[in-house]
């Protein structure tokens, strides 16, 4: 015959404390990783089903972290789906859940507030990918937890996990020039996004340091201000290689240059960044920075737990490395000397 299994039997089975089973399946601190992983296993195992709601009300929270995004994120790239899924996943860790909401460009420049705040539904926020100032300072002013994920704001006290795009950028960058590239051109706007600039910085500091001319007219935009992408506007000489911000865009210019019979990499090398599904469907596949997606997202999900579980902390700003995935877009220039 079932009976209902308790914290106290899996305790028992164990031999940990009552204690020590409520702080690991409560997400509290005190318990080590591996603790935490097998009370969580063996009261899966036994069968134990913890009351969500009771221990809402109990507590005061609602579990729940809200995860806001600009609408054009969500349209030009299936990476930031990609980081949800992977905030997601951390987030059932800790048995919180995440509530996405897109925000609209309208919304964000109206400053209209999001429904998951003005329904009080989250204990706190993810805010992920770049978004206006004005808007994040009516979140600020809400008083809830927040945290940047995959951007800067220097305006605000907030912790913030990123990639680090200047390295990457200037890793990728000394590549082409290891393979005998001197006229390398970068394709993003610079004023976009925090992640294009330091990107862009990146690019910069690797042709500085070999003391390689940037032509004006190889530094390419691909979007405007409020992120929408336009049409690239090549120069009639081309470098040979580009370093692009992003691998969807990447992946449009090998397009482009194979309409206008340019061979990839022959005559043109291509690189791109954050290693997503664009790197793995162009002819030929993109070299490109790989973009640590699950530590970014253990990282902010641990961030914001701590944020609203002891608001006195400091903030911080964590920076994830990233690597180099080496594939078939680039012409080793040496070999041909």
């Amino acid at each position: 015959m079932s009976r209902n299994i308790t914290m106290k039997n899996i305790a028992a089975e164990l031999g940990v404390s009552t204690v020590t089973v409520s702080k690991a399946l409560s997400g509290k601190e005190g318990v080590s990783k591996e603790v935490r992983e097998l009370i969580k296993h063996k009261a899966e195992e036994m069968g134990y089903r913890y009351n969500a709601l009771g221990k809402s009300m109990r507590e005061g929270k609602n579990y729940n972290i809200g995860i806001l995004i600009a609408e054009q994120f969500m349209h030009e790239s299936a990476f930031y789906s990609k980081i949800y899924q992977a905030l997601i996943k951390e987030m059932m860790r800790f048995d919180y859940f995440g509530i996405l909401e897109i925000i609209s460009g309208h919304d964000e420049r109206k400053c209209a507030m999001p429904n998951i705040l003005r329904n009080n539904k989250v204990d706190g926020v993810i805010l992920l990918g770049q978004m206006h100032r004005d808007y994040i300072r009516m979140i600020d002013n809400t008083g809830i937890p927040y945290i940047f994920l995959d951007f800067v704001d220097d305006a605000f006290n907030v912790d913030t996990i990123i990639s680090d795009n200047v390295y990457g950028a200037y890793e990728i960058t000394k590549y082409l020039i290891s393979m005998g590239h001197s006229k390398i051109g970068f394709i993003g706007n610079q004023l976009a996004t925090t992640s294009i600039t330091d990107r862009y910085l990146g690019y910069y500091k690797a042709m500085l340091e070999h003391k390689l001319c940037i032509q004006e007219e190889w530094v390419i935009n691909d979007r405007d201000e409020e992120g929408t992408f336009i049409d690239l506007k090549l120069p009639k000489d081309l470098p040979t290689a580009f370093v692009c911000n992003c691998d969807k865009i990447a992946y449009e210019l090998i397009l482009i240059l194979k309409k206008k019979n340019v061979a990839i990499p022959d005559e043109v090398s291509v690189v791109g960044y954050d290693n997503y599904i664009y790197a793995t469907l162009s002819n030929p596949p993109i070299t490109t920075v790989e973009v640590n997606v699950e530590a970014m997202s253990e990282m902010a999900v641990d961030s914001i737990i701590r944020r609203f579980t002891n608001p006195s902390i400091e903030s911080s700003r964590k920076i994830i490395s990233g690597r180099i995935v080496i594939r078939d877009s680039v012409s080793n220039l040496v070999d041909k000397l």
